[in-house]
């Protein structure tokens, strides 16, 4: 069963995380670098951050790599913002899913079934008995 708890730590980790990104001064960390997910353990010990990117998946496979090396900063920040007993392991993970609804987004689009313009539906004439 899943604690409460855990539920609202891993929403504030997503929160900040965005936060912390949003500040790192690296060159290879680009603003359409989005936190999707994140996953934290029940001893809460360990959290997995599923990293996207709109630049695809290898960029956001680069990325990880760096969030990786990182990870040391971006841990000591969690720490200190959320006043956690202890700080969890990050773990990055790379995962296409912000490119992948970019594209499913532009062959609606293609189509022309945005939101805005969905196909009618066929109006009935109202017959009265």
């Amino acid at each position: 069963m899943a604690s409460f708890k855990i539920d609202r730590v891993q929403e504030d980790i997503l929160r900040e995380l965005t936060a912390i990104l949003r500040e790192l001064k690296d060159p290879r960390i680009t603003p359409d670098l989005t936190v999707v997910r994140a996953e934290l353990s029940g001893d809460m010990g360990h959290c997995k951050a599923y990293v996207s990117s709109l630049s695809g998946l290898e960029h956001a496979k680069q990325a990880c790599r760096v969030l990786g090396t990182a990870s040391g900063f971006i841990r000591r920040e969690l720490f200190h913002r959320l006043k956690l007993r202890k700080s969890p392991e990050m773990h990055f993970i790379a995962d296409d899913s912000i490119a992948y609804a970019a594209d499913i987004s532009e062959k609606l689009s293609g189509l022309g079934l945005t939101e805005g313009n969905a196909p009618a539906e066929p109006e009935t004439e109202d017959t009265e008995f």
